[in-house]
């Protein structure tokens, strides 16, 4: 058996041979996920876009290739022994499930306040789950812990050959179903699956762009590229919490300066802009690191007008609670949320009125408010709110208009 030195060193020198093998070890253990063009998306972006589904893969993300084909590797006697991750969700499941399928024995660290329904997916697939830290810095210095207590494996989320290697079946797929394609863009966390899927797609194709996009409040990678040495972000703070790390991955790091064009950022209302267009025009449930690559188009940050680009969707694992508060924030941004707060007389009928005018204008009332008590309230009067669901802002405005001209007061 190699030493991860001599693996490490061989990998930097030559990758490529690492990622075909790996191809073969996943044959009929992964998914081969679609890469679909998108017609909506190819009209709005002014090009020839394509998706590629990874969101369809097992365990909802990509982190399965990564994971088996780092376990495939470890020898029989280390590998029965078990293996640890520290994750909040899609590399603690890809670990799970690819030590299940080896019927070896799995511990994954998560952070305290991991949703629940990525605790219980982990737990699904047999793994032992230990709650512990407030963050994953601390949750993978626990993991750490516990190999050095149990003898177990731990399986880096994105730092390691094998890791890569399987990330970067991924570049191989793309351009076999889009060989003529000139872009490809991917999220970045610890630069695991970008770096794998660069070195890929180049082998193939040699001037294709591969671009990274990361979370503005979780950019190590793209700070650590500027500076060209490891950089550590303080805190992350981010709705893309696939994508969430302090510190990106030394191997990642020297080999996205050979293999990866850019790197560029977008915030969480960008991020949550995109999750929410994905499901309204393609249908998808995508998590915000996954939309982070198409968030980037959407919003100006890189420009694919007139090229055939891929925007990888890397996995849709996104906690219920988030989308429930995406769509209620988009809805609000569009202008199909209208708030109301006005001045009423404290007087039978008054509130039928409004009620009466906002229902003739087709607004749909969700929630009403009465109080008498709002300092905002004079004597006899009280303050009115209303929650309504209207058709976008011009109708918004126009139910505004409509009660305003009525003479109620709008606060």
């Amino acid at each position: 058996m190699k030493s991860n030195a001599e693996v490490e060193k061989k990998f930097l020198k030559d990758p490529l041979p690492f990622i075909e093998e790996a191809r073969g070890i996943l044959n009929g253990v992964v998914r081969r996920t679609p890469t679909e063009r998108s017609r909506t998306f190819s009209r709005i972006l002014k090009g020839n876009v394509y998706l590629k589904m990874e969101v369809l893969q097992s365990t909802g993300s990509f982190k399965i290739r990564g994971a088996y084909n780092k376990i495939y590797h470890l020898p029989d006697s280390v590998r029965r022994r078990g293996v640890v991750a520290s994750s909040t969700g899609n590399h603690a499941q890809g670990v799970a499930y690819a030590a299940s399928l080896f019927d070896i024995p799995a511990t994954i660290v998560m952070p305290r306040n991991t949703a629940i329904p990525k605790i219980e997916a982990t737990r699904g697939y047999g793994a032992k789950v230990v709650l512990a830290g407030n963050n994953l810095t601390e949750a993978y210095e626990h993991a750490q812990k516990i190999v050095e207590k149990e003898g177990m494996t731990l399986i880096h989320p994105y730092d390691d050959p094998y890791i890569i290697a399987g990330q970067g079946t991924i570049g191989l797929e793309i351009m076999e179903d889009v060989p003529e394609g000139e872009h490809i863009v991917v999220p970045v966390g610890g630069g695991g699956l970008i770096t794998g899927i660069a070195i890929a797609a180049k082998s193939v194709k040699e001037d294709v762009k591969v671009t990274g996009v990361q979370a503005k409040g979780a950019c190590a990678f793209y700070i650590s590229r500027k500076a060209g040495r490891l950089m550590e972000t303080p805190s992350v703070h981010t709705i893309a919490d696939g994508i969430a790390v302090k510190t990106p991955g030394r191997l990642t790091l020297e080999l996205s300066s050979r293999y990866v064009d850019q790197v560029t950022t977008v915030d969480d209302e960008e991020i949550s802009g995109a999750i929410l267009m994905l499901m309204e025009r393609a249908k998808l449930m995508v998590e915000g690191a996954g939309a982070a690559s198409l968030a980037a188009s959407l919003y100006g940050k890189i420009d694919v007008q007139g090229t055939t680009s891929i925007f990888l969707l890397s996995g849709g694992n996104i906690d219920p609670m988030v989308v429930a508060r995406i769509i209620e924030k988009g809805l609000l941004k569009a202008g199909r949320i209208l708030f109301i707060r006005c001045l009423l007389p404290d007087r039978p009928g008054e509130l039928s009125d409004v009620l009466r005018m906002v229902s003739d204008l087709e607004g749909n009332v969700r929630e009403i408010s009465v109080s008498r008590l709002s300092p905002q309230a004079p004597l006899n009067q009280a303050v009115l709110e209303l929650t309504v669901e209207t058709k976008g802002c011009n109708h918004s405005q126009e139910v505004l208009h409509r009660l305003k001209n009525s003479g109620i007061k709008l606060l």
